[in-house]
Parts: structure tokens; sequence; C-alpha cells
């Protein structure tokens, strides 16, 4: 294994049995316990009312040689003069060539603009909107990881609406329309392709800040697994924690609903019996396409049920020390589960099962095996982070005990933290900063 450098409730659930290695099909879905049943001792299942559920998801294409795909979206989308977000690393791979192909064979003259950085920044977003104003675009094309995919955002943004990117932190900020967007996600995990979340870097308060709204959705997302091959290892691993972190945090979230369940616990299960083999074997199309496939669903339901405490504290130390998001979630991810977990193991049973724990055979769940089931998941966490090399604490990769205290003051300003399954204060954010150091 190549490891990664120094430097990522309500309604019934479902419960994806891990795939074995060399199946053919991504698993069986049987029903799995839900809550403890007062007076038994045992975790049963019961069903429970489901609550309104909204679900937004963009077009999705999905499939190996899918590329081409993405010129069609965008003629589809009324496009003529289309940017084409990306970046250096994908530039060098050859994908934005081979797209702007499809696009003058579809009748478009498409602009490029490759001018973002890992954790996209404030100013340069306003560079690509600026650029996409000079040369009269119309619609957003992306090809890239998270970074370019959150800078295609925020360009949209900007074009509709004006301004700074910062003035949009928060929920539902912007106004007016943006343009259309297609996305084609060139990484395992982040998910940014199918959600309504745009991340930045502001670059004055080295903080990343969130921006949450349904018109952030893009229009298209081509999937297309064969992008993944050009990863370099370290970023293959960081976005493949980046997805487990997405379906565990979108599983327990308080906006939790039975349609983001069973995405995210088919995420959870893609990732754990995937991940490790797409580092040994990084040109077996198989394990690509099932970690494109795990992306994909732990994006659907995070973008949905939102995300918890790991998602919060992580942004704070990728503005702050600007590393990559997935590393920082692997070190941050088994100290939030067992927090979480303290209160309510039994929320946790159906993401150990997940990711491969057996036990309670009869389908009962005493409290106490509930509890050894919480601590194998955020055990199983920081096996397959050590397994692709991930540092194992926060001081490793720079943070400091002087940083703890302005990380968890930001901490408790970040959306996602309101989502977190467990309430949080200042105190217990520090406390979990400081058993990650």
């Amino acid at each position: 294994m190549v490891l990664v450098d120094s430097v990522t409730r309500a309604g019934q659930s479902l419960v994806v049995s891990r795939r074995p290695e060399g199946a053919g099909s991504p698993g069986r879905v049987a029903p799995p316990p839900r809550s403890a049943a007062a007076g038994t001792g045992h975790l049963q299942s019961e069903p429970e009312t489901p609550r309104l559920a909204k679900f937004h998801v963009p077009e999705i294409v999905f499939g190996s040689g899918s590329l081409s795909e993405a010129a069609h979206a965008a003629a589809r989308l009324g496009a003529r003069r289309p940017l084409l977000v990306t970046d250096d690393g994908l530039l060098a791979a050859g994908w934005p060539q081979q797209l702007t192909h499809h696009l003058h064979g579809a009748g478009m003259r498409p602009a490029v603009w490759s001018g973002v950085t890992p954790n996209p920044k404030d100013h340069e977003i306003a560079a690509g909107h600026e650029y996409y104003r000079a040369e009269r675009c119309d619609v957003l094309v992306a090809v890239g990881g998270g970074s370019v995919i959150d800078a295609a955002k925020g360009i949209a943004l900007l074009a509709g609406n004006g301004g700074a990117i910062t003035d949009f932190e928060g929920v539902d900020r912007m106004v007016n329309p943006i343009p259309p967007m297609v996305m084609v996600p060139a990484t395992s995990g982040t998910g940014a392709d199918v959600s309504q979340f745009c991340i930045v870097t502001d670059t004055v308060r080295n903080t990343k800040i969130t921006i949450l709204g349904r018109a952030l959705v893009p229009d298209v997302s081509v999937v297309d697994p064969q992008l993944l091959t050009t990863m370099p290892d370290w970023l293959n691993a960081a976005t493949g924690l980046d997805a487990l972190t997405h379906g565990i945090e979108a599983y327990v979230s308080r906006a939790h609903n039975p349609l983001t369940d069973h995405h995210a616990l088919q995420a959870i299960s893609l990732v754990g019996g995937h991940l490790e083999r797409t580092m040994d074997h990084p040109l077996e199309q198989e394990s690509r396409v099932f970690m494109a496939q795990a992306a994909l669903e732990a994006g659907l339901a995070f973008t949905n049920a939102i995300l918890g405490a790991a998602h919060a504290m992580s942004h704070q130390v990728g503005g702050l020390l600007d590393l990559p998001h997935g590393v920082i979630n692997g070190i941050l991810l088994p100290h939030v589960v067992r927090f979480n977990a303290e209160p309510d193991p039994a929320r946790f049973v159906p993401i150990a099962q997940a990711l491969g724990f057996r036990g309670a055979a009869d389908g009962r769940w005493s409290q106490a095996l509930a509890e050894d089931a919480s601590e194998w998941a955020a055990a199983e966490v920081r096996r397959l982070a050590d397994e692709l090399g991930v540092p194992k604490g926060l001081s490793e990769i720079g943070v400091t005990e002087a940083d703890v205290e302005k990380l968890a003051t930001m901490t408790m300003a970040d959306a996602c933290l309101s989502t977190n399954p467990r309430e949080a204060t200042r105190d217990d954010i520090e406390a979990l900063f400081r058993q990650a150091l």
C-alpha cells in the first residue's frame, strides 16, 4: 500500500451487506436493528413514521466512457460559449482536452480556465468570475475533483448574483438564478458533483466557509470511472476517506431520512470493500467503478442529510493549513464516531455491519453488543486510515495546542455542526481536537 504524503432520524433504514472480494454485485440489502425496545434489554427493529423528506438530485449519467455525454448535456442546457473549469493536474492527464474536443464537436466554443488550486481560495473564485464575464460565457462545465467543482459553483454563484464569494456564507444566501452547470468528477469521494454545498477558503480568516443552497445542485453530473485512473495515490486515498466520512455522518445526521439512509450505507459498504483495492490495483476497472458509485451515493446522502462534527472540524483545519480535506477527516472521524456513539451506540450498528462487523446472529442486539459494534466501527476507520498511510494525529500535519481554541471557535459557527447527532459544546469540540492531536 502506498503511503499518503505526510500531509482527507427518522424512518426505516437499510443495511447493505459487505460485498465479498470478487463477487459480481455490490451486496444484498437487509433490514438492520433500529433502536432499544423499552424494558427488553435488546435492540430490536421498530418501524418509525417517516417525516416529510425532500431529496435534491441532478440528472446523472454514470458509466465508463461517458465523458462525451458532458458535451451533449451542455448543449441541451443552451451552451454556446461554456467555461470549462479544471486544474493543471487534470490538464496534464489530458481529460479537459478530450472534453474540449467533444464540446467543439457539439458546436460550442469553450473557454478554459484552470486557475484553481486545492481548497479553492476566495480570490481564485473572483478571478474565475472575471474570466467568465470577459469571455462572455453562458454555462459552467467542470472536470476535476471537489476543488474544481466548488470553484465552478462559486463562479456560477457570482455570475448570477455579483459581490464577493464570502458574502454568501451560510444557507440560501443567493437571491438570483445562476447559470447552468455540468460537472464531471475526476476523484472518488467529494460528492461535489451532486451536492448543494460549495466550500471555499476565506483567506482573510484562514478558514473554510460553507455555502449551502439548493441552487448549487448541478444540473447534470457525468460520472466516468475512467477518469479515476489518473489520480495520484494520495488523492485516491484522501477522497475515498472523504466519501466514507460523508456516508457515516449522513447516516447519523439529525436530518437523515429513509432516502438518505440507503445511499449512506451503500456508500460505506462500497468504500470498505473497494478503496484499499484501488490503491493496490490502480488500473483495475471494476474497483474504480465501485468507488465512483460510492462517491456518488455518499454525495446523494450528505447533500440531503447534511453532515456533522467531523466535517465542521475538518473545514477549520483545512482552512488553517491548506491540507487535503479527506486526510483530515481520516484523522478526526474515529474520535467523532466515539463521541457521537456514547449516548446512542445503536445508530452505529448498521454502519459497523456495512463495514463488515459480525455479531448477533439471532438479530437481537444487547446494549453491550451495540457498544462493541460502535467501537469496532471507529477502530475500523482508523485501521483503514493506517492502511492508506494517514497520519495518526493532527500534530503530524501541523496543528498545535495553541491552535485548538481558535479551531473550536470557528467550528461552532460551521453549518455542518447543526446536524451532528449529539449536541456538542465548545468544550466538547476542544476536547475532540485535543484527543486528535
